[in-house]
């Protein structure tokens, strides 16, 4: 009675004196008595993440480049939240994401995309290693050389369907929604032996591209207001189906696919018939205990897996097709290399991958495209939990997240002269490339790096090889604003996401 008597003699003035003295002491001890307090950085980023926010949600998703900015300003090393480090010098690049040594992801940054089950957004250490041990395998280059038929037969799809389009002066074809429904057929095929048919669908199933797009706009928000995912998510079914635009039910009806995909393919698993999919890989697994192949587990590993898959490559693609298809010498080194590269069988366009990797102007088309397009636009925060980091003098503490962000490496004059350039010269050079072996990340380095980097090199080459000997394209109204990265989405934001679209002629050679 005494404690709800006190309060109720509470007045507003006391309730607001309360809240200033708490926040004044918070931010007290953020600037000055934090174990971060001595590192450079904007003052209001020390104090709260609200900063942050600002830029992420207000700003949409400007906070990489604001962090570009402070470093302008305070130098390699600098705090950008109350909790967090962020350093801008490639010769740490190595030292941060490296094979060896204990590191665990920043539970702040990837519990937002609730997947905790997966590999992908696994945070702990140990974790992690058990999960990737058996998707190395199926990932391997080994295995991608032995599925590159999958590869090939979606290419060729994808050229057929674009054929539909070939000689008309009135209509254009969406490019970048043709590339993405074929990463999606790919990548669903390879994993799960199930063909989705986006190719077939006369928009390319642009819809659902828009939806993998959008999701790092709902990963921004989660971020500062943790609630937000977890209440989409609880919408019933046929709310959201309501509510929800075009995009979204293409999103609920390919989960729901997935889902029962998933049942399907672990009910049937010891059928030595069934044809083998990354879940086998996962069910067979010694290093995993039972738990970690429950239904849960394994469908939070598959939608990680597949979604990881899709838009990073497509963006990969649209970049280098843009870009080659703007510059007429690019595209025609491209076509005289081709055209005297050895042909499958004799045939006048097919070549093998280990045929097309051989290739040293289609590699330096690609490494350059992947320059301008690595897999995330945000930074990769990692933590030693059982040791302090050295960075110079500066000593950072055991458990704390320390990033760096890929772009800005990959954007940096130093190491690349003008950077904003799509130059493939730049990797004919040897001594560049050496150089640039440490330091050239587009699937990011160390135990944490991209398991399907071998798969997205293959559909690099192989629809970039069959697009060019087969097409000529003519954009309409296309330009850097739908290539050029201006938005942290997790993976990368352009300006207009609505995609390129071009007038497609067959090339004749």
């Amino acid at each position: 009675m005494d404690t709800l008597a006190t309060i109720r003699g509470l007045s507003w003035q006391h309730v607001a004196a309360s809240i200033f003295v708490y926040f004044t002491s918070l931010a007290f001890y953020q600037l000055f008595l934090h174990p971060l307090s001595r590192y450079p950085g904007p003052k209001l980023a020390a104090i709260t993440r609200y900063y942050e926010a600002y830029y992420d949600v207000i700003c949409h998703g400007q906070y990489t480049w604001k962090i570009a900015e402070m470093h302008k300003k305070y130098g390699p090393i600098i705090r950008i939240s109350p909790y967090e480090l962020h350093i801008n010098d490639p010769a740490y690049f190595e030292k941060l994401y490296r094979q060896d040594g204990r590191w665990n992801k920043y539970a702040w940054s990837y519990t937002r995309f609730h997947a905790r089950h997966s590999t992908v957004f696994c945070v702990e250490h140990d974790v992690h290693r058990r999960r990737r041990a058996p998707l190395n395998a199926f990932f391997s280059k080994a295995n991608v050389n032995r599925k590159q038929a999958i590869v090939h037969d979606k290419a060729n799809k994808l050229c057929y369907r674009l054929a539909e389009f070939a000689g008309s002066k009135t209509k254009t074809v969406n490019l970048s929604a043709a590339v993405g429904a074929l990463v999606r057929d790919v990548a669903t095929e390879f994993i799960l032996g199930k063909d989705i048919h986006n190719l077939d669908m006369e928009d390319f199933n642009i819809s659902i591209g828009a939806i993998f797009q959008g999701s790092g706009i709902l990963w921004r928000i989660s971020k500062h207001a943790p609630w937000f995912g977890p209440l989409m998510r609880a919408l019933p079914f046929i709310v959201a189906r309501k509510v929800g635009d075009e995009g979204g039910r293409a999103f609920l009806a390919f989960r729901r696919e997935l889902t029962q995909l998933t049942k399907d393919i672990m009910a049937s698993a010891s059928d030595p018939e069934s044809p083998r999919t990354v879940i086998h890989d996962i069910l067979a697994s010694s290093s995993l205990p039972p738990e970690e192949k429950t239904f849960e587990r394994v469908y939070s590993e598959i939608g990680a897996v597949t979604g990881a898959a899709f838009e990073t490559t497509a963006h990969a693609l649209r970049i280098i097709l843009y870009y080659v298809y703007t510059n007429p010498t690019m595209l025609r080194c491209l076509r005289a290399e081709l055209a005297e590269a050895p042909k499958v069988d004799g045939d006048s366009e097919d070549h093998t991958l280990s045929t097309l990797k051989k290739l040293p102007y289609l590699t330096a088309v690609i490494m350059e495209g992947l320059r301008l397009g690595p897999g995330n636009a945000t930074r990769m925060a990692r933590i030693a939990p059982d040791r302090d980091l050295m960075y110079g003098d500066w000593r950072i503490p055991a458990g704390t997240p320390v990033g760096m962000t890929t772009i800005l490496m990959h954007m940096d004059e130093r190491l690349y002269p003008e950077p904003d350039l799509f130059e493939p010269d730049r990797w004919m050079d040897a001594e560049v490339r050496k150089k640039a072996d440490k330091t050239f990340a587009p699937f990011s380095r160390g135990t944490r790096n991209c398991g399907g980097m071998q798969l997205a090199w293959a559909e690099l080459y192989m629809v970039i090889a069959a697009l060019v000997q087969r097409f000529d394209f003519e954009f309409d109204g296309a330009g850097p604003k739908d290539v050029v990265c201006a938005s942290d989405r997790f993976i990368i934001g352009t300006a207009d996401s609505s995609g390129i679209k071009a007038f497609v002629a067959e090339y004749r050679g």
